[in-house]
Order: structure tokens, then C-alpha cells, then sequence
């Protein structure tokens, strides 16, 4: 497959470029928060994987703290620059599903090899994105099958919002209380984003309760990234670098940029590919899994407030993450030191309308028999050649609708845009 020309490879910006008096007109409260609550996000629960994986395969503190610090502190400049070049949201973080991987990984391969593989995995989707092959296998998957998909990744927040209300009334409840008052008053939910009276409310109920636990003992506040010395052994090679690979681009950016297509947003496919590869070598470097372009992350920041403004929401998130990934050791144990319940419920209340959404774009239309094959082999959560199950579902949809529904292929609109 022929590369793309020069003058397409690299997609342009369809507005200019925002002067600081720009992002600071276009900036408000609304941004605000969701930025916050994107980072909060991406910050707790996430943040756990990294310490469990983490910890199983024997890293120290030191290494663990260089790992969030390339996941958060790395990423967070690639979310500044692409939010602030291409004027729209774009929050890239690092693959969950990836780092789940590497944890069997761990228990077989020393972490020198992990991070050999890290390296080579970034080199891969970099020569991907310079060929524009992604691009290409993005705008043939249609929209319905790809939100089927994000539906059923999105759909365990729901249900994590309802158990948190079963398990921790205490914490859940007055969350949703909040929510639902401020939603129902217009005049009222324009002045107060309901999901930050949700997080106040919460906050608060946390700290009533006596819920926030901080672990003592942590002296140091400021990261000191480990440098480690990769080792490329074919072993790793072949057990990591390709599933990370598809996992990053076809899952975790095809669902970062469903989301923000959803939000009525043109992320730069090639673009995002490009820097994911980039900036997958620069985090291997202190140790960190491969960075993605992420799909609930970025349905928070499109959450609510106008289109043209959510750029500003990515580039607070973005700093936010800078800041949190510079402090890792700091933070960690004050986002580990909240109940579990806080966070469930801020999420699925935060992920409510993007759920909503992408169940209408899945089974709305067209496709609607292989968006419904997507959804289901997706929350069934099945391994196959160590990869996810998201791929896979994609992949079945994507045929079934081929074989059962060739007629939507042929409705589809001029341009191959998935939809």
C-alpha cells in the first residue's frame, strides 16, 4: 500500500491555530471540570492497574513512580500541543489494556525486555502512521459498528455508578441527588456544571463519612524518572509488540476518535497515530506502556458546553496532567486514599450522556446487526492470541455486517466515512 502524499499525510488544521487571548476567552468553568473530572478519571481507578501490574512484576517505588510519571506527565504535553494545534479536544493517555498485558508478561520476561518491547511497539505504530494505513482502516470501519463497541466498553461505568449506590449509599447517593437537582434546572446547571456539584457533594460526603485514608509513610513529593536500559529479546518481541500495537491503534485510538466524532469533532487520524508512535518511544524510555488516544477521557472533556470551546477542557486536563505526573508520588496517594465509591459514581454519572450516545449512534440506523455481534463479544471480555476482546468484536461485527447486511455498505455516504 502506497504512502499518502506529504500534503495528506500529516492532516492540516481546519481552523488556526488559538492565540493565548483565544484559550483564555474560550476557557470557563464548564472546561474547567470536565478537564478536572477527565483527569480525575484517568488518575484513580486507571492509576490502580499501573500499581497492581506494577507490583506484581516486582518493579520498586522508584520505577513505579517513573512509570506514572511517562503515563501522566509525557502524555500531558502530547494532550497540550494536538488540543492547542488542531483547536479540539484530544487527551491521550496510556493504554489499560496494554498494561493488563504486560503483567503475565512480567512473570516470564524481565522488565528490561518489557521496556525493549515498549520501544519497538513505538517504533511500529510510528511507520504505520507515516504510511497513512490507519487512516485508511479507520474511515472503512462504519461509525455504528466502532460505537457499538465503545458501548460496551463505556457500559461497565453505568454499572459501576449503580453498585456504587448499593455498595456506598453514604458517598453514591448524595452524588446522584446532586447530579439529578442541578440537571433538572437549566438556568441553574448553566451557572453550576452538574457534575461539579456531583464532585462537591461527594467530596464532602467522603469526608463525613471519614471515607479519604491516606496511606502514611510517603516522604517524597517530586518524581525522579528511572532510566532503563532496554533489551530487545525476541521472546518479548513476539508476545508484546503486536498485540500492543493493534490494541493501541485499532481499540484504544478507535475509540478515542468514535468518541470525538461523536462530539462533532474530525480528529487527525495520521496525526494521532504519528504522535502515539512518538511519544510511545519517549515514555518507554522511564518505563511506561505505550500512549493512546482515549476514548472515555475525551468523552468527559466533549461532555457538556460548546464545540468550539472543548479544546480548552483537553489543554486544562493536559496541564493538570503535567502537574499530577511531575508530583506522581504525592498524588497517587492522595487519588488511592479516596473510596472506591467516589469515583464510580463521579465517573458513570460524568459518562452518562456519552453511554446514552453511543448506544443511539450503534443501534440507531444501518449495521445494527453487527454493531449488536460487536457489542455482545465485547463485554463478553475474551482473550484470543492476547488480545482484547474490543479487536475482536470489531472484527466479527465488521464481518457479519458483510455477510448479513451488505446493503448498508452500499447506503453508506461518498468519502468512505464511517458512518
Amino acid at each position: 500500500m502506497r504512502p499518502l502524499s506529504r500534503e495528506r499525510l500529516i492532516e492540516r488544521p481546519a481552523r488556526r491555530r488559538p492565540s493565548g487571548r483565544d484559550v483564555a476567552g474560550d476557557f470557563g468553568t464548564t472546561y474547567a471540570v470536565n478537564g478536572l473530572i477527565g483527569l480525575v478519571f484517568a488518575t484513580t481507578g486507571p492509576l490502580a492497574i499501573i500499581l497492581a501490574v506494577g507490583t506484581r512484576g516486582g518493579l520498586s517505588q522508584a520505577e513505579l513512580a517513573s512509570w506514572i510519571f511517562g503515563s501522566y506527565a509525557l502524555s500531558g504535553v502530547l494532550t497540550v500541543i494536538a488540543s492547542w494545534v488542531y483547536r479540539q479536544p484530544m487527551s491521550f493517555f496510556w493504554t489499560i489494556p496494554g498494561t493488563v498485558l504486560v503483567g503475565p508478561a512480567l512473570d516470564h520476561l524481565s522488565w528490561a525486555e518489557v521496556v525493549g518491547a515498549f520501544l519497538a511497539t513505538g517504533v511500529l505504530m510510528l511507520l504505520l502512521g507515516l504510511t497513512g494505513w490507519v487512516r485508511r482502516v479507520m474511515d472503512l470501519l462504519p461509525m455504528p459498528i466502532v460505537m457499538a463497541m465503545v458501548a460496551a466498553v463505556f457500559l461497565r461505568f453505568g454499572i459501576d455508578l449503580v453498585l456504587a449506590l448499593v455498595d456506598d449509599p453514604v458517598v453514591a447517593v448524595p452524588m446522584v441527588v446532586a447530579f439529578l437537582a442541578l440537571s433538572t434546572y437549566a438556568a441553574v446547571s448553566r451557572r453550576i456544571p452538574p457534575i461539579l456539584g456531583a464532585l462537591v457533594v461527594g467530596a464532602v460526603a467522603v469526608a463525613l463519612a471519614g471515607s479519604f485514608d491516606p496511606v502514611a509513610g510517603e516522604s517524597t513529593w517530586l518524581v525522579q524518572p528511572v532510566f532503563t536500559t532496554p533489551d530487545f529479546s525476541w521472546p518479548a518481541m513476539v508476545e508484546l509488540v503486536v498485540p500492543l500495537a493493534i490494541t493501541v491503534l485499532v481499540v484504544q485510538n478507535g475509540q478515542g476518535v468514535a468518541v470525538l466524532r461523536q462530539a462533532g469533532h474530525e480528529p487527525p487520524v495520521n496525526a494521532i497515530t504519528i504522535g502515539c508512535g512518538a511519544w510511545s518511544v519517549m515514555s518507554a524510555l522511564v518505563g511506561a506502556v505505550s500512549t493512546c488516544l482515549t476514548g472515555p477521557t475525551n468523552a468527559l472533556l466533549t461532555a457538556s458546553g460548546e464545540r468550539s470551546r472543548h479544546y480548552t477542557a483537553g489543554i486544562f486536563c493536559g496541564v493538570l496532567a503535567i502537574v499530577f505526573g511531575v508530583f506522581a508520588p504525592l498524588f497517587t496517594g492522595l487519588m488511592l486514599a479516596t473510596p472506591t465509591a467516589f469515583i464510580a459514581a463521579l465517573g458513570g454519572l460524568a459518562m452518562l450522556r456519552a453511554l446514552q450516545g453511543s448506544f443511539i449512534t450503534a443501534f440507531g440506523g444501518r449495521f445494527t446487526l453487527g454493531a449488536l455481534v460487536t457489542f455482545l463479544v465485547t463485554v463478553a471480555d475474551v482473550q484470543v492470541l492476547n488480545i482484547g476482546a474490543a479487536f475482536w468484536g470489531l472484527v466479527a461485527g465488521y464481518l457479519v455486517s458483510r455477510l448479513m447486511e451488505p446493503e448498508d455498505f452500499h447506503q453508506r455516504p461518498s468519502g468512505g466515512r464511517a458512518g
